[in-house]
């Protein structure tokens, strides 16, 4: 069984990267590359049944906390039907879960982000204080100070020059630097699956 789907892996691998190359092999890659998407929205699907089966199973235990899997569900089964009755384009679908609830949590997710910072600043300082961990402390200083929202408008120099000269110059190459590494350990991990040296589909 093991080597029928390292087989069905290496083939499939293979057909997908042949259709960027070879003009004849891109009707095989289109079709494969369906049957991924429909397969990954099949397992998105199971997960977010399991975790309404796990919540209701709290719910039905009646276990602490339990209110926030009731909402949990509520919320889920109010976007689904919501879903298929206006279509996620709809304008008050987007008013009411984008604007009303999705955007929301992610600002205060945002908000409590800067305090987690704050706080590793400070108990960064504590332990080692040494001088990569002063720069680092003056960088997120300078961007706090720079991405701050003031009556009169942002920070004079700090706001207009330095924050954009480190967000857009040091941070953004530093990025790159992480995509590309992402991009090297990604090639690299296909070609090990591609050629047969790792087996993650075969359970080793």
């Amino acid at each position: 069984m093991r080597i029928v789907t390292a087989f069905i892996a290496i083939t499939v691998g293979f057909l997908v990267l042949l259709g960027y190359f070879l003009p004849a092999a891109a009707i095989f890659q289109i079709i494969l590359l369906d049957w991924a998407v429909i397969l990954a929205g099949a397992a998105t699907l199971t997960g977010i049944l399991n975790l309404g089966m796990v919540h209701f199973d709290k719910i039905r235990r009646r276990e602490k906390d339990a209110v926030y899997s009731a909402i949990l569900i509520m919320g889920l089964f109010a976007t689904f039907v919501f879903g298929l009755i206006l279509k996620p384009q709809n304008a008050f679908l987007q008013a009411i879960a984008l604007n009303g609830i999705i955007i929301p949590v992610e600002i205060t997710l945002m908000g409590l982000l800067t305090v987690t910072l704050l706080y590793a600043i400070i108990r960064l300082l504590r332990r080692r204080a040494d001088t990569m961990s002063i720069i680092f402390v003056i960088t997120a200083g300078l961007i706090f100070l720079g991405s701050a929202t003031l009556p009169f408008g942002d920070v004079p120099i700090i706001g207009t020059l330095v924050r954009p000269w480190i967000s857009q110059i040091w941070a953004l190459g530093g990025a790159r630097g992480i995509l590309i590494g992402v991009a090297l350990g990604t090639l690299t991990t296909g070609l090990r699956v591609l050629f047969g040296v790792d087996r993650p589909y075969g359970g080793n």
